[in-house]
């Protein structure tokens, strides 16, 4: 093989860009002859993600980013933006792409474009990377199992003219051949649902179709039903080569650093496998009245706590959480005195550190597919409240088809743009689902354990992660010119 370069194309926000960048890394610590291009497509300026670049550019010469120049939101259509926005990055796409494969043919020492790695949004790049004629493969950030539920929705309209979105609040259960058990129409993901989304996630299934192949952050050992599943009907080759985790912390800010040493000193001090964490991810966040609500939970528990609180964005904004200046103006009188020696409120959360922490015994999540493998990664226990996207499948997989979660609610969903309403979990729920979490059987615990060992185990040399990633590699040099 050739030296070969790969182009990376990530959805903005830095949660896909975290796990995008630590596949790239795996791939060229493989393949010295590898070299890998990120377009990056910023929706407005982010310095966590300014900071993140920054420090893997500074470690590795073979991973470069260029930035595709800005766009901003129309205001009116947040729903439709993200969309419209890869839409509108084409042509710089195509301009960054012809500048790289001049230098290529003009420097004999010059890598080969070898094809286009695509975040699971970035279907209409396939278009771009076929006027080039290289293969495109895409990098999907959730699970096996989600793609599964995508492909068999989409075949079903496609091919049966059934409407996925008169599933809606319907108590019906549905038997696909990505999951063991029959699956309640009331945890499939809400763009599947919603008929604004639909069409979008119709196209985007079909497209993953025509792909080369499909990279998955996940692991064999995991999601073995799903990943067999695959082998039947018009599926290109699936690659699950995960979990794919960022450990390290790059790009943190002094600020940060400190903020977590606060942390840290705080959960020294608190026995074994004593505190319950909880935080939602990096869009999650919830109004006054159901924070009342979880803070009573807890202190209705008894059990000791770790609470990342994000403030909402203002009503109908596309935009990420913030901190609050003074949460005791959220929550109820005199809970930050009455918890001073069990729980400890924080804003924003170095999670991977705090899951490493041996104090840490359970997992309060909206099970987002990162934090699911930090909590398997780690083997902390994960009680489910899920909130958008994939999230609701998500909880099902830990809870019913492995056995490896407790209950808050399976099925609850919010808008991932607030329209001000929101279904309010009470504090007697919250409570008996953190007792679960917390009084967990041994059984379970050891499945989490000896799943937790099978998740580092496949990124070893030998491993079935690693075989994958090598299978990759050499599909990629198969199509090299």
């Amino acid at each position: 093989m050739k030296k070969a370069e790969l182009v990376f194309i990530p959805t903005p926000g830095i949660s896909h860009l975290l796990s995008t960048v630590e596949l790239a890394k795996l791939l060229v610590d493989r393949d010295e002859r590898l070299s890998i291009t990120f377009l990056i497509m910023k929706i407005r300026s982010d310095p966590k993600i300014d900071r993140f670049i920054n420090s893997v550019s500074t470690v590795c010469n073979r991973i470069r980013f260029i930035d595709l120049p800005k766009d901003e939101p129309d205001p009116n259509q947040p729903r439709k933006f993200l969309f419209s926005l890869i839409e509108a990055q084409i042509p710089h796409v195509k301009d960054e792409v012809s500048k790289l494969v001049s230098q290529s043919e003009s420097s004999p020492d010059s890598p080969t474009l070898s094809g286009f790695v695509l975040d699971m949004f970035c279907t209409p790049m396939i278009d771009v990377a076929n006027e080039f004629g290289v293969p495109s493969y895409i990098f999907l950030t959730s699970g096996a199992a989600s793609l599964g539920v995508q492909f068999y929705v989409q075949a079903l309209h496609d091919e049966q003219k059934v409407d996925p979105t008169e599933f809606k609040g319907s108590d019906a259960e549905l038997v696909m051949p990505c999951l063991a058990n029959p699956v309640p129409a009331k945890v499939l993901p809400s763009v599947l649902l919603k008929k604004e989304w639909l069409p979008n996630m119709l196209r985007q299934a079909r497209r993953f179709r025509e792909s080369k192949g499909i990279i998955i952050n996940t692991f064999e050992e995991l999601e073995s039903h799903a990943i067999h599943s695959f082998s039947k009907g018009n599926i290109p080759p699936v690659y699950p080569v995960g979990p794919i985790l960022n450990l390290n912390r790059d790009g943190d800010c002094d600020e940060e650093s400190d903020k977590y040493k606060d942390i840290k000193q705080w959960l020294d001090d608190q026995p074994l496998s004593s505190v319950v964490y909880l935080c939602f991810g990096s869009m999650g966040s919830f109004g006054v009245d159901q924070v009342k609500e979880i803070a009573w939970g807890l202190e209705q528990s008894g059990h000791r706590f770790l609470w990342s609180l994000r403030q909402p964005p203002p009503e109908g904004k596309m935009e990420a959480p913030s901190d609050y200046t003074n949460p005791r103006d959220v929550l109820p009188e005199g809970f930050l005195d009455r918890t001073a020696t069990s729980g400890k409120l924080i804003g924003w959360a170095p999670q991977t550190d705090i899951l490493a922490h041996p104090s840490v015994g359970g997992f309060v999540s909206h099970c987002g597919w990162n934090s699911i493998l930090e909590s398997i990664w780690f083997g902390v226990p994960i009680a489910a409240w899920p909130l958008y996207a994939e999230q609701q499948l998500n909880a099902f997989q830990m809870i019913v088809e492995l056995g490896l979660g407790v209950e808050i609610k399976m099925d609850y969903r919010r808008e991932f743009i607030s329209d001000g309403t929101e279904d309010v979990i009470s504090a007697g729920e919250i409570e008996r689902g953190v007792r679960c979490l917390m009084e967990l059987c041994d059984e379970k615990r050891e499945k989490l354990k000896e799943m937790s060992g099978k998740s580092r185990k496949a990124l070893e040399n030998g491993g079935s992660s690693f075989t994958w990633l090598g299978r990759f590699i050499q599909d990629t040099a198969d199509h090299l010119p």
